[in-house]
């Protein structure tokens, strides 16, 4: 496998640090590195760091050496500390280049972590979602799932499965002495344990998903009842336009900000009414799609107008809002407060789970009710006689491998390439 090579932080701060990673890692690196008492990085031991120049004076730098298997990727690692200058990395960059490194492609640090061994796929996918974590909650779920929480929720699923699959094997093989493995009503509750688990986690990607991607909060009403301004007041900014015209929102806006360490997704919608506009009409359905998609909804109204007509299901939150009151004002912040504790209220129930794990990607969740769909179908034949056991544990194979696509050891290289082509090019 070839030796990669890649800045694994902006330019333009302080400090640039440069990762190097490969069988042939500490011999590039000595290339074009140069210590003042003609120390090489090659004679270093793991975990000890060097200082030095690059070549051409190009700058002084700290070479960090972590040796295999000892290291993020499993491999030989070089870390080379420099300043943060923009020309000053891409100096070295196309140094270790022109001495035999390859640039490493997006996320291929943490690709190779996964094909050492150094972590399961779900953890791989976790080191993105904590780079990109915008709050406690996202961070906090990331880490969680990076130290491996998830996985060994997983594992013990998997070692449940695998020893129902081994008790109806052991049957077949010995199906001619008539010897009974399996008590069939024993494998039942053990299926049904599984199912619950899974369920759990199943269920709990509604809170995840919130979080990770922030709560939808629609804003509805009439027209010119104050839903731009609203959405203006609460993101701080002048997202929307504001204008005292009738049906100025068009299509629907969003944006996203974190409130008390919530991330939110508010949708100012188009004014609900009558009307022959073609252009508002599509509007007014798109109003209606939002709504549908939200877990919170705040109605609008000023005094004198109703609140729109609309319908909500059981699992969706009502805010009822009547402006340009005493009490509430858009425009001028009174009430924003006080909605803002409600919001908060309302998004502690929405992110509250029965599971003591959050699953948060999609990929994740599709896996887990294709298993949820294989356990249920064993369950099923568990409780017909005429249902043998090598149909059975066949089905019991495919739940595990819906399972073991989750952290990797059952995958493609298909899949590979969709979840790390999204990485950052330095991780």
């Amino acid at each position: 496998m070839s030796t990669i090579c890649a800045n694994s932080t902006a330019s333009g701060g302080a400090i640039g640090l440069i990762r190097v990673s490969g069988s042939e890692a500490l011999g590039i690196a000595d290339k074009v590195f140069r210590n003042p008492h003609g120390h090489t990085l090659s004679s270093a031991k793991g975990y000890t760091a060097r200082y030095g120049t690059i070549e051409g004076d190009i700058d002084d730098v700290v070479a960090l050496v972590y040796r295999a298997p000892h290291s993020y990727t499993g491999e030989d690692v070089v870390e080379i500390m420099c300043h943060g200058s923009a020309y000053i990395q891409q100096a070295i960059i196309e140094l270790l280049i022109q001495n035999g490194c390859r640039f490493a492609q997006p996320g291929e640090f943490t690709r190779r972590a996964f094909l050492n061994g150094k972590m399961d796929l779900s953890q791989a996918e976790a080191v993105a979602d904590l780079i990109s974590s915008s709050n406690k909650a996202t961070h906090r779920m990331a880490v969680s799932q990076m130290r491996g929480d998830f996985s060994t929720k997983l594992r013990g699923l998997r070692e449940q499965l695998l020893q129902m699959t081994t008790l109806l094997e052991l049957e077949i093989d010995f199906s001619e002495e008539d010897v009974e493995f399996a008590d069939r009503q024993k494998l039942l509750e053990l299926a049904k344990g599984v199912d619950s688990t899974i369920s759990v986690l199943v269920d709990s990607f509604r809170a995840g998903n919130a979080i990770r991607n922030g709560i939808p909060v629609a804003i509805v009403g009439e027209p010119n009842v104050g839903k731009s301004t609203l959405l203006n007041r609460l993101l701080h900014d002048d997202r929307a336009i504001v204008s005292e015209v009738r049906g100025t929102t068009r299509d629907t806006i969003e944006d996203t900000i974190t409130i008390a360490d919530t991330l939110f997704r508010f949708i100012d919608t188009a004014g609900i009414h009558e009307t022959d506009d073609l252009v508002e009409s599509m509007g007014i359905e798109r109003t209606m799609q939002k709504v549908r998609e939200a877990q919170i909804i705040i109605m609008m109204k000023e005094p004198g107008v109703n609140y729109p007509d609309i319908t909500t299901t059981a699992d969706q939150h009502v805010i009822h809002i009547e402006n340009k009151t005493e009490g509430f004002q858009a425009l001028s912040g009174i009430g924003i407060e006080t909605l803002e504790q409600q919001l908060t209220d309302i998004a502690h129930t929405i992110q509250q789970t029965d599971s003591d794990i959050i699953v948060t990607n999609l990929r994740h969740v599709e896996a887990l009710r294709q298993a949820l769909q294989a356990i249920r179908k064993v369950e099923n034949q568990l409780t017909d006689t005429y249902t043998t056991g090598d149909i059975i544990a066949l089905d019991l194979h495919q739940c595990i491998d819906y399972l073991a696509e989750i952290t990797g050891d059952v995958t493609s290289d298909d899949t590979l390439h969709s979840i790390f082509r999204n990485f950052c090019i330095g991780k």
